[in-house]
């Protein structure tokens, strides 16, 4: 296979759901990075490809000098995959913990034929190999652009890994450790395990209930094999491109009202409670820290500070922050300096992991960690994984936390927990379990 694919315009526009079911879908290694049902913005990407056995050369791409974007945004060929938190805690030096799901922590594929669609433009471009591209132009027109029905779940039972007791409980443990010093903020989590009745759970099915339910700018379905993630993201962790690094960490979570008055009510506590914007402008501290370690001096800068974005579950206080990355600054230093993310650790950082490791008592696995993709051309898009399904053997598992501060209340936070699993566990016909 060539290093370079080549771009061939699609005679005409067909859904990305159509293609991934019609035609990714049958792949071994399989991804669908969404940017929602009816998006008018933005792009998606499905395709396939094989799974890298050498990150070293992902981790070796200069990221600093990266071009504008062309067909496929700043997409042209790379990887498409995840990175998982325990492992990554652990190189940073906290203490590790071991997924005995089976599920790898790391894992990309290096991408052999997508399609890239421009939603504004409504233009989709075929990339392949130069000696496949009229190939996987004539297999594409063979896709039926015909709708799915989005069929409701079989029946399934959650547990979790901790009451809502206990959970309250390791709250007030976060806050003595707050009060003694060892730390600002601890976005503390939990998991929810469904496990299959009858036969495995299906990824792609499942995907479409989520996104149907929770759509968002960050979704997407990345299969391998038996193993797969699907997400409703709506956080970015970084983007790169021409050499620019963005994250935009979310701290600060309401759920949707019932009407436009409650909505509206809901937004206005999210956006002026004292608790919830230190918490976010705490992890925009941090995360300008992470970013003037791999950024020029004085070119890291906020371009944004806690606004309300909106979501069908829920309202969302977001930060932007960005910066010039430092010439030669590779993938592998930015992802270093950086990951695990400070919005789904705390701060300090450091302190966070160590202290989080012995509170939560178990791997995180994929859950906290990012996906998305990396170019061969220095640009990339991750986001975090969170509102996201884990599928394993058969079987799933949702994170899902919140931000601890000292002025945490423990059952709002037990019920934030709750709003944030519940619509990736409606997706495996799972209720939260009692308590929660």
């Amino acid at each position: 296979m060539s290093e370079m694919l080549v771009a061939g315009r699609l005679e005409e526009w067909l859904d990305p759901d159509a293609v991934y079911r019609g035609w990714a879908a049958r792949h071994e290694e399989s991804f669908w990075l969404d940017a929602g049902p009816g998006a008018v913005a933005g792009w998606s990407w499905v395709g396939i490809g094989a799974r890298e056995s050498d990150l070293s050369c992902l981790r070796s791409i200069d990221c600093s000098v990266a071009p504008s974007a062309g067909h496929a945004g700043a997409f042209v060929g790379g990887w498409v995959g995840w990175l998982g938190y325990d492992s990554a805690a652990a190189r940073a030096g906290a203490p590790g913990s071991e997924d005995r799901t089976g599920v790898p922590e790391e894992h990309w594929v290096r991408v052999e034929r997508f399609v890239a669609f421009e939603h504004s433009s409504g233009v989709a471009w075929a990339y392949a190999d130069p000696d496949d591209l009229d190939a996987f132009l004539r297999e594409l027109r063979l896709i039926t652009d015909t709708p799915p029905d989005v069929l409701p779940a079989a029946a399934a039972a959650a547990t979790s890994r901790h009451t809502p007791t206990e959970y309250a409980t390791l709250i007030e443990r976060c806050r003595a450790a707050i009060a003694e010093g060892d730390a600002y903020q601890l976005c503390l989590t939990t998991r929810f395990e469904v496990a299959a009745s009858g036969s495995p759970i299906d990824p792609v099915a499942t995907y479409a209930r989520l996104r149907a339910a929770t759509p968002a700018h960050h979704g997407g379905l990345v299969v391998s094999g038996s193993v797969a993630l699907a997400s409703a993201s709506p956080e970015r962790f970084l983007a790169v491109e021409r050499g620019r690094v963005q994250t935009r960490p979310i701290k600060g979570t309401r759920p949707r009202g019932a009407d436009a008055d409650t909505d509206a009510d809901l937004i206005d506590d999210l956006r002026s409670s004292e608790k919830e914007r230190a918490e976010n402008v705490m992890i925009v501290d941090l995360m300008r820290n992470d970013l003037s370690r791999v950024c020029a001096p004085g070119s890291v800068g906020v371009d944004r500070l806690l606004e309300v974005e909106t979501y069908p579950a829920v309202h969302q206080l977001v930060s932007t922050v960005s910066g010039e990355l430092t010439q030669g600054m590779t993938v592998g230093g930015l992802l270093d300096a950086t990951f695990p993310a400070g919005s789904m650790t705390g701060a300090p950082k450091l302190s966070a992991m160590t202290i989080l490791h012995d509170l939560e008592g178990d791997a995180r696995g994929i859950f906290s960690g990012c996906f998305g993709w990396v170019g061969t051309n220095g640009a990339l898009d991750l986001a975090m994984v969170i509102r996201s399904i884990v599928v394993h053997e058969g079987d799933a598992y949702v994170g899902a936390g919140g931000g601890i501060t000292w002025k945490s209340d423990a059952a709002a936070e037990v019920a934030e927990v709750a709003v944030k699993a519940r619509a990736p566990l409606a997706a495996l016909g799972a209720s939260l379990p009692p308590g929660w």
